[in-house]
Formats: structure tokens, sequence, C-alpha cells
């Protein structure tokens, strides 16, 4: 499972607007943002790699005006993270990743007078992008760099996913990756404040992984930022199959 996961990692960051191969790693950078979250490096499962790879990757970062970053599962690359280590990075977060396949998929009701739709329209992914990204803290407004992400990611076939009121603004939201090789991650579940308490969350990444079984998906995956957050992902039925690593410089 862990190889699985780390390739559909690797084959997600190849789809950003500057994915550059450096020996052993993917390289995923967007000039359309400075994000962390968006411009991060992974390793080939079971790669061989050499200091001289990890230097190489550190100039990569720096030339495109970057903070050199990665994310992998940490089976997949053993001894990378020493080496990293010795190069200067410091370890931001270790995380457990979560699993779901459709024989476990719990459906979970939308909340009374809310609706999940896949946006159609610029309008409809500048909502969607401006509410997740104020459930997370950030400016309640998209750019169109934003728009432009989520729609190559639908284009690409992944999902984007609304929670809508009935009059049509939208209260949080969530997306799934182009699937790869059955597999696809689902990530950015946000929820605004007045919205929060009610399910909705859960229901978004219910509504997520059920659009992606029923498109010949096998397995959905994602990570829990926190104890509540692991709660609602379990009630929808993902489990905890392994780790990943999140280290920068």
């Amino acid at each position: 499972m862990d190889e699985r996961i780390q390739n559909s990692v690797v084959a997600n960051l190849r789809t950003r607007p500057q994915a550059t191969e450096v020996g052993p790693f993917i390289a995923g950078l967007d000039p359309g943002t400075d994000s962390q979250w968006v411009n991060y490096a992974t390793p080939r499962p079971h790669a061989t790699i050499t200091a001289a790879d990890v230097d190489a990757l550190i100039e990569t970062f720096l030339e495109a005006g970057r903070k050199p970053r990665l994310e992998y599962v940490t089976s997949t690359a053993p001894e990378l993270e020493n080496m990293l280590l010795a190069a200067g990075f410091t370890v931001e977060a270790r995380h457990e990743y979560l699993i779901c396949t459709p024989s476990r998929l719990t459906a979970s009701p939308v909340p009374s007078g809310l609706s999940l739709a896949e946006p159609t329209t610029d309008p409809d992914r500048a909502a969607l992008a401006a509410a997740t990204g104020e459930a997370f803290g950030e400016a309640p407004q998209a750019s169109e760099a934003d728009v432009a992400r989520l729609r190559r990611n639908q284009e690409r076939g992944g999902i984007p996913l609304a929670a809508l009121t009935e009059n049509g603004h939208c209260a949080g939201g969530g997306q799934a990756m182009p699937p790869q090789d059955g597999t696809s991650e689902i990530g950015g579940i946000g929820v605004r404040e007045p919205f929060r308490g009610r399910g909705l969350g859960q229901a978004i990444t219910a509504g997520l992984a059920e659009r992606l079984f029923a498109r010949g998906v096998e397995i959905a995956w994602l990570e829990a930022s926190g104890e509540d957050s692991w709660r609602v992902y379990e009630r929808v039925g993902f489990r905890p199959a392994g780790k990943r690593l999140y280290i920068s410089r």
C-alpha cells in the first residue's frame, strides 16, 4: 500500500505547471503560488538517492524562489530523512495517512439547507477556493491562479466539490486529485465557521469518496490534521494505513 500511495503522490506532482525531474525526485513547482502546500518534492519509491541528488534538489527550489520542501511515505525512502537532516532540513510533521475502499465507505447525509455540487464555471470555482481558503484562515478571496488550479485539476479527472446554501453561497468544500492507478488523494476539506458542527465536513468527505468510487477508483486516501478531523474521517470509513513525513529547509 505504501508504494501505491507514494506513486500517486509522484503522479500528482508531475501535473504541476513547472514539474521538474531532479534525479530520483519530482519537484512539483507552480509559479502561480508560493504556497508550501503546493510547491514541494517527493522521491520515486525505492530510488537510489545520493547527497548530490539532495543538493541538486535544493538548488532547483532556490532557483525557482521556493522553499525546499518534501512530502513522502517514509517506508519508500527509508534513508532519505537522515540525508535531508544532514543537509539542513527540519521535520515539520509526521502523519499517518488513512485509506478507504468502496466496501468501507459509509454514506453521510448533507445537513439540511445545504447541497453538494461540482463547480462548472470559473465563478463557481472561485467561490469554492474562497470558502476553503477562509476555512483555513486565509483571505476569503480567490486569485486567478487558484481558479486555474481547480480548473486544471478538474480537466485531468480530479473532483472539486462545493457545499452550497439554498441561495447559492459556498459554505465549504474540498477536492480529490486525478486518479492514478485506481488511487486518488482527497484533500483541502474546509468548512466556513458559520456552518461548522453540523457534519458538513463529513458529508463533503463522503461525497468525494462516493464520486471517486463511482468513477472506478479503488482506493481513496487522505491525512488528518488533528483528532477532530481524524474522527470525522473514521466515521466515513477511512482507516490508518501508513506514515508520511513533511520536512523542509
